[in-house]
């Protein structure tokens, strides 16, 4: 069993932790990634998504969680 610590474990949380954790809880559906280059976070996207609910031909709705 190593005894390194992860860096997410330690108490010092990286900056780009707290960008992916607000993009995600601000979002409903859709998609976050990290893009990483040589071991470093270098940039995160978001990409929102909007499903429609359009059964039998009917006006497309929102549809919320």
């Amino acid at each position: 069993m190593s005894s390194q610590r992860s860096p997410l474990t330690t108490s010092t949380q990286p900056d780009w932790l707290e960008i992916v954790r607000s993009k995600v809880e601000s979002l409903s559906y859709g998609v976050v990634q990290i893009v990483v280059h040589d071991g470093k976070v270098t940039q995160i996207e978001r990409t929102d998504k909007t499903r429609l609910d359009a059964p039998g031909g009917e006006t497309p709705r929102r549809r919320e969680t």
